[in-house]
Protein backbone atom coordinates (compact mmCIF):
# COMPACT_ATOMS: atom_id res chain seq x y z
CA UNK A 1 0.00 0.00 0.00
CA UNK A 2 1.27 3.75 -0.83
CA UNK A 3 2.01 6.02 1.37
CA UNK A 4 -0.19 8.97 2.00
CA UNK A 5 0.47 12.28 3.40
CA UNK A 6 -2.44 13.84 5.63
CA UNK A 7 -2.36 16.91 7.54
CA UNK A 8 -4.53 17.39 11.00
CA UNK A 9 -7.63 18.76 9.82
CA UNK A 10 -7.52 22.18 11.76
CA UNK A 11 -3.35 22.18 11.60
CA UNK A 12 -1.55 23.14 8.15
CA UNK A 13 1.87 21.77 7.36
CA UNK A 14 4.03 23.94 9.39
CA UNK A 15 7.27 25.40 9.06
CA UNK A 16 9.57 24.99 12.39
CA UNK A 17 12.52 27.00 12.54
CA UNK A 18 15.98 26.08 11.17
CA UNK A 19 14.75 25.31 7.79
CA UNK A 20 12.57 22.00 8.65
CA UNK A 21 8.83 21.61 7.95
CA UNK A 22 6.48 19.30 9.61
CA UNK A 23 3.81 16.92 8.04
CA UNK A 24 1.69 13.79 9.55
CA UNK A 25 1.92 10.29 7.38
CA UNK A 26 -0.12 8.04 7.28
CA UNK A 27 1.70 4.35 6.94
CA UNK A 28 0.89 0.83 7.31
CA UNK A 29 2.64 0.50 10.82
CA UNK A 30 0.44 4.15 11.27
CA UNK A 31 0.89 7.53 11.66
CA UNK A 32 4.16 9.28 11.69
CA UNK A 33 4.85 12.88 12.17
CA UNK A 34 8.09 14.14 9.69
CA UNK A 35 10.40 16.53 9.67
CA UNK A 36 12.01 17.40 6.43
CA UNK A 37 15.48 18.96 7.45
CA UNK A 38 17.18 21.13 4.77
CA UNK A 39 21.04 20.39 4.52
CA UNK A 40 21.35 23.78 5.70
CA UNK A 41 20.04 22.79 8.56
CA UNK A 42 21.40 19.52 8.99
CA UNK A 43 24.41 20.70 11.76
CA UNK A 44 25.41 16.62 13.15
CA UNK A 45 25.51 13.66 11.77
CA UNK A 46 23.63 10.71 12.78
CA UNK A 47 22.75 7.08 11.31
CA UNK A 48 20.12 6.14 9.25
CA UNK A 49 18.37 3.35 10.56
CA UNK A 50 16.76 2.29 7.03
CA UNK A 51 20.56 1.43 5.35
CA UNK A 52 23.14 1.72 8.92
CA UNK A 53 25.14 4.86 7.01
CA UNK A 54 25.86 7.91 8.25
CA UNK A 55 23.74 11.07 7.41
CA UNK A 56 26.56 13.42 7.39
CA UNK A 57 26.22 17.21 8.02
CA UNK A 58 24.93 19.24 5.38
CA UNK A 59 22.54 16.13 3.97
CA UNK A 60 19.04 17.17 3.44
CA UNK A 61 17.36 14.40 5.41
CA UNK A 62 13.52 13.01 7.19
CA UNK A 63 13.10 12.84 11.04
CA UNK A 64 10.03 10.60 11.75
CA UNK A 65 9.02 9.55 15.13
CA UNK A 66 4.99 7.65 15.74
CA UNK A 67 2.36 10.37 16.09
CA UNK A 68 0.24 8.23 18.39
CA UNK A 69 2.97 7.74 21.51
CA UNK A 70 2.56 10.88 24.08
CA UNK A 71 6.62 10.40 24.60
CA UNK A 72 7.05 10.21 20.46
CA UNK A 73 10.15 12.71 20.18
CA UNK A 74 11.82 10.50 22.25
CA UNK A 75 11.46 7.61 19.51
CA UNK A 76 12.35 10.39 16.56
CA UNK A 77 14.73 8.98 14.17
CA UNK A 78 16.85 10.22 11.18
CA UNK A 79 16.27 8.86 7.96
CA UNK A 80 18.35 9.61 4.59
CA UNK A 81 15.32 10.69 2.34
CA UNK A 82 14.68 7.59 -0.35
CA UNK A 83 15.88 5.35 2.40
CA UNK A 84 12.31 6.69 4.78
CA UNK A 85 10.47 6.55 1.21
CA UNK A 86 11.32 2.64 0.72
CA UNK A 87 11.32 1.69 4.40
CA UNK A 88 7.78 0.08 3.46
CA UNK A 89 9.65 -2.25 1.09
CA UNK A 90 11.80 -3.83 2.59
CA UNK A 91 13.26 -5.56 6.15
CA UNK A 92 15.01 -3.88 8.97
CA UNK A 93 18.28 -3.00 9.10
CA UNK A 94 20.23 -4.90 12.18
CA UNK A 95 22.02 -1.94 14.27
CA UNK A 96 25.40 -1.74 14.86
CA UNK A 97 26.76 -4.01 17.41
CA UNK A 98 23.28 -6.48 17.58
CA UNK A 99 24.60 -9.32 15.59
CA UNK A 100 25.26 -9.83 12.47
CA UNK A 101 23.27 -8.81 9.41
CA UNK A 102 21.64 -11.12 7.31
Amino acid sequence: MGRRNRRASDEPSRPLGGGAHQDVEEHDDGDWVVRRITGAAATKTYRCPGCDQEIHVGVAHVVAFPSDRPSGEEHRRHWHTPCWGKRGNRAPVQQRGRGPKH
